[in-house]
């Protein structure tokens, strides 16, 4: 092989392990950044055919109704702890920071948050709905696919 097959052998091998690598790292970043969706029942038993559920430590978004009666507030820092429910279940939430305006008992909110033990989400936003007719999409699709297997069962 002369010199010149041989640098240009090089060069693609090079390329292609650079181009590997950044993909690779691309990849990588974007996993760390993934909020995936999901309501407290399918927190509680797993989502899909599969029912995958969700892992501790796994960043995600849910969505549900505060329920009533459930909401603690520490008195002496901006700290609440509220229970979130859907058709199906019920998780714990607990959040740190001013909430939404709209945030009441009995309101469909989605909060972005880590999820700490097998049922309670540590968040670190929480969006209430701006009036009483906006649902956001995923929490609609969410109840909309809960009544289609409420129906057939």
């Amino acid at each position: 092989m002369n010199s010149r097959r041989k640098t240009r052998l090089y060069l693609v091998v090079t390329t292609f392990i650079g181009l590997c690598l950044t993909i690779a790292m691309i990849f990588y970043s974007l996993r760390a950044n993934i909020d995936l969706f999901y309501t407290p029942g399918e927190i509680l038993y797993g989502k899909g055919n599969n029912l995958i559920k969700p892992t501790i430590g796994q960043r995600l978004r849910i969505g549900g109704t505060v329920m009533s009666d459930s909401i603690v507030w520490d008195a002496h820092k901006l700290k609440v702890n509220f229970k979130l429910y859907d058709t199906q279940g019920v998780v714990d939430v607990s959040y740190e920071g001013i909430l939404p305006d709209l945030f009441r008992e009995e309101q469909g909110i989605v909060a972005l948050g880590v999820l700490s033990h097998e049922n309670h989400i540590i968040a670190h936003e929480v969006l209430a709905k701006h009036d009483e007719n906006y649902m956001p999409p995923e929490v609609k699709a969410a109840l909309e696919q809960d009544q289609l297997n409420n129906k057939d069962n």
